[in-house]
């Protein structure tokens, strides 16, 4: 069994239901060169998707269809911030940061340190409050070197334990036999990759009756940030959910990743710390059916806004939660991105090898993510059109790829076979939208389905260029 079958296989009975005979990943030569089968691992949450998204249909119509995905469109879609196409020259994306620290005095330091005892870090200055804090731990301005020769001065623990206890954004490289016999690897291992929990009783809540899509009609708050949350919003969109993108006005952001994952969506300002602002988001909650948040554990229920909450404010919610090192255990409240999920659970020590630790070519930990978040959602959505109750959704970028990683690794005859996706391929799965950024071409939805074909209804647009309020 293809590594991608075997995935799919995995979701569908995390979903509970059998293998559908609707759906086909189809059989094709790898475009991404990793010993992961990472493309796989993401061709295997979106045929989940897909297959939730026409099970939703079947309950609203009767209707039945096909379902197909492409583990190299799938691919594409790992990096599908940097395959964006702006009419607008000036808009185009930077390529990945330099995934081994940086080359010379002046430029950010962030990537991977070695230290004294021969081991290394990944350094993640992240946003500019984030960064400050960093460079002020290593003693050093915004400058690699410097910053290379102060990692030098440490142990690799020592220099994770100062990162965890200044609240920024760093981490140890791990082997994969460390990282699953730490403590906190052993606690994840115990969790299902994606965990969809019932947390209240309530009566079956039906789709609505109306629209031409399997989540026509159904509202989502997208409290997330970055790539893996907002994709699973992005994701719920393109299957016809009104999408409501909530930003604070307090926090930073990246344009070329704000318009990447920003299509589907209606995107409003709330400031949460503003008692009339948190306010008018409980109202909007009261009316939605699914909150999809990736703020720092325990910050959302300080403000009366965690799950037990909403399944009080809103019976039927289906409360999403998404961050970096899981739910539970020691590092539960750790900041991270994707690059420190790789770096952690062994992907970069093994895709690295001998040459030393190195990034997949793809965030492939943080789309898989946001497809996995959004195939949770939509099982909670049909558990509730059945059985009616509100629930609990919850994965983490670590989860991902580890779970990535178990799926094996390709071999070095699979490896001389990569055939790397070529323009003329990358285009023929772009489409052209108009945005708030201007004219843009960027990737399609990377599901096909026969009867009810993803799309996104809304453009891209800019934080903010919404009134706070449901369409």
């Amino acid at each position: 069994m293809s590594a991608a079958n075997e995935a799919f296989e995995h979701l569908m009975r995390l979903a509970g239901r059998p293998v559908p005979d609707f759906v086909r990943i189809q059989d094709e030569p790898s475009a991404m060169p990793t010993r992961f089968h990472a493309e796989a691992g993401a061709a295997a949450a979106l045929a989940a998707v897909g297959t939730l998204a026409a099970d939703l249909w079947t309950l609203r119509s009767g209707q039945t269809q096909q379902v197909t995905v492409s583990p190299r469109e799938a691919g594409a879609a790992l990096i599908s911030f940097a395959l964006q196409v702006f009419e607008d020259p000036s808009r185009a994306p930077p390529q990945r940061p330099d995934d081994a620290g940086g080359g010379g005095r002046g430029t950010p330091a962030m990537g991977f340190f070695p230290t004294k005892d021969d081991r290394h870090v990944f350094l993640h200055p992240s946003f500019p409050e984030s960064a400050a804090k960093l460079h002020r731990l290593m003693g050093s301005p915004a400058d690699t070197v410097a910053v290379a020769a102060e990692a030098m001065k440490w142990n690799a623990l020592d220099l994770e334990n100062a990162i965890v206890d200044a609240a920024v954004c760093g981490a140890m490289v791990r082997t994969a036999e460390e990282w699953d016999a730490s403590e906190q690897g052993r606690i994840l291992a115990a969790r299902p990759i994606v965990e969809i929990v019932k947390i209240a009783d309530g009566p079956p809540m039906p789709l609505p009756d109306r629209g031409e899509a399997p989540l026509s009609g159904v509202r989502v708050l997208d409290l997330t940030r970055v790539l893996a949350g907002p994709t699973c919003g992005k994701t719920l969109a393109q299957h016809g959910a009104d999408v409501l993108y909530v930003a604070s006005p307090n926090l930073p952001a990246t344009e070329f990743f704000i318009s990447d994952v920003g299509h589907g969506k209606l995107s409003a300002w709330l400031d949460l710390k503003d008692p009339a602002q948190l306010a008018r988001l409980k109202a909007l909650i009261a009316q939605a059916d699914v909150f999809s948040q990736g703020y720092r554990l325990g910050a959302l229920e300080r403000l009366g806004l965690g799950p037990l909450d909403l399944a009080q404010l809103r019976p039927g919610i289906v409360y999403t939660s998404i961050n970096a090192y899981g739910q539970e255990g020691p590092w539960a409240n750790r900041p991270g991105w994707e690059q420190l999920a790789q770096t952690v659970t062994g992907m970069a020590d093994i895709h690295g090898g001998t040459a030393g630790p190195k990034l997949q070519p793809g965030a492939v930990a943080d789309y898989t993510t946001g497809f996995l978040a959004a195939f949770g959602t939509l099982v909670a959505l049909h558990r509730r059109a059945r059985y009616g109750g509100s629930y609990l959704v919850r994965v983490s970028l670590v989860q991902t790829a580890t779970w990535l990683r178990g799926l094996g690794l390709k071999s070095d005859d699979d490896l001389a076979q990569v055939q790397p996706a070529n323009p003329t391929e990358i285009d023929g799965w772009r489409i052209d939208s108009p945005s708030g950024f201007g004219p843009v071409r960027h990737l399609r939805p990377p599901v096909q389905m026969s009867a009810t074909p993803p799309r996104w209804a809304r453009p891209t647009t800019p934080l903010g260029a919404a009134a706070a309020e449901w369409p």
